[in-house]
């Protein structure tokens, strides 16, 4: 079996337990592994060569840089 078939039964799992929760805090916690359990998928397949790297997002690199966090109003780089 492939792995990214593994990581979306997974994901499958999570929403089962996500619509059977007990509560909002735990729903959420299921929703967002079921949500990173997909994202492991569709990642494992482009490692896997059958999708493009445009069905990931991928940003040019010029759109990637970081943005430096500011505390309280000051570039942290002044700091």
């Amino acid at each position: 079996m492939k792995a990214s078939r593994t990581f979306l039964e997974n994901a499958e799992r999570c929403a089962h337990l996500a619509d059977m929760a007990p509560s909002q805090p735990s729903y959420r916690r299921y929703k967002r592994m079921e949500s990173a359990w997909r994202a492991l998928a569709l990642e494992q397949d482009w490692l896997d060569g059958e999708i493009p790297p445009s069905r990931l997002g991928a940003k040019p690199l010029h759109a990637q840089q970081k943005r430096r966090p500011r505390l309280g109003g000051v570039s942290a780089r002044h700091i």
